[in-house]
């Protein structure tokens, strides 16, 4: 009888009666604690729906920010302008991510001869992560065009757009040098054991670590980049949220507002759904589940 001919006994695992056991008092705790939640939730929600209808303003809320009448008649409207969010935060999306990239890989320079460069990146994340982002889509949507320069377009679209890069490539720039320096030293040395230049240990070892150590961090920011698109009304773009301010002015009812929030709301809550589940992905590569 040759080796092949000879078959090894299938050993199944079962698990004992305390292991049972225990699944059966997890499975009892769960859905203890499921209830609870929602026994909690259900009081809560109804309380504060409560409070509401009973407050004294209510019925003058109702009518000017609940009325299906407006809704419905400036629906078309904020659509049109809320294209026009869309369009600026796929345009601004990639930009951001490139210009924070190399940020963060001019900020990790070591030659002297890039000091220049190191200090401007320093000086370009310090200035736009400190001062407010519309007073950036102001400067640039008024200031600009009023230079006058040649060759320098005058479209607020592309205007307001380049504001929002230059806010959020400095907060991305930051994500990114976090996620550089969170790299282990040793992963540096090793690639330098292997004679690697530290371009090439950028390159190869350093940035695709930290790319997928910051990929949560960065959604967080996108998320917030989608909804501060609306800031370009400040210079009189009509987006989604100036479209229902325009209405709300010459209709005295602010149910635009609200509606204005909900295209927002459309993008924005699968697009944090999408953060949780990479951070919860994260954090179970991390942990070997």
């Amino acid at each position: 009888m040759t080796q092949s001919e000879v078959t090894s006994p299938q050993v199944t695992w079962e698990p004992s009666e305390r292991e049972l056991e225990r699944q059966a008092v997890r499975r009892r705790q769960r859905l203890q604690q499921t209830a609870i939640a929602t026994v909690v939730t259900a009081v809560v929600a109804v309380g504060l729906v409560l409070l509401v209808l009973s407050s004294p303003g209510w019925e003058r809320v109702r009518d000017y920010f609940l009325s299906w009448s407006h809704a419905r008649e400036s629906f078309a409207a904020i659509a049109e302008g809320f294209w026009i969010n869309i369009r600026i935060f796929l345009v601004a999306e990639p930009c951001v991510l490139i210009l924070g990239a190399l940020v963060a890989i001019a900020r990790q320079t070591t030659s002297p001869w890039l000091a220049p460069l190191r200090l401007l990146a320093t000086g370009y994340t310090d200035l736009f992560r400190g001062v407010p982002s519309i007073l950036v889509v102001v400067i640039c949507g008024i200031g600009i065009p009023a230079l006058g320069l040649s060759g320098v377009t005058s479209s607020l679209f592309w205007l307001t757009t380049f504001a929002l890069v230059l806010c959020y490539g400095a907060y991305v720039a930051e994500v990114f040098r976090a996620g550089i320096l969170a790299i282990h030293p040793t992963q540096v040395a090793s690639a330098e054991a292997l004679a690697l230049t530290h371009s090439q240990t950028m390159r190869f070892v350093v940035l695709p670590q930290a790319v997928r150590r910051v990929v949560p961090p960065l959604m967080n920011d996108l998320v917030s980049l989608q909804k501060d698109t609306a800031l370009i009304s400040a210079v009189g773009v009509f987006e989604a949220l100036r479209a229902a301010q325009d209405y709300q002015g010459y209709n005295f009812n602010g149910t635009p507002l609200l509606v204005a929030a909900a295209y927002f709301l459309i993008v924005a809550v699968p697009l944090t759904r999408l953060t949780d589940w990479l951070m919860r992905r994260q954090i179970e590569k991390e942990q070997g589940r």
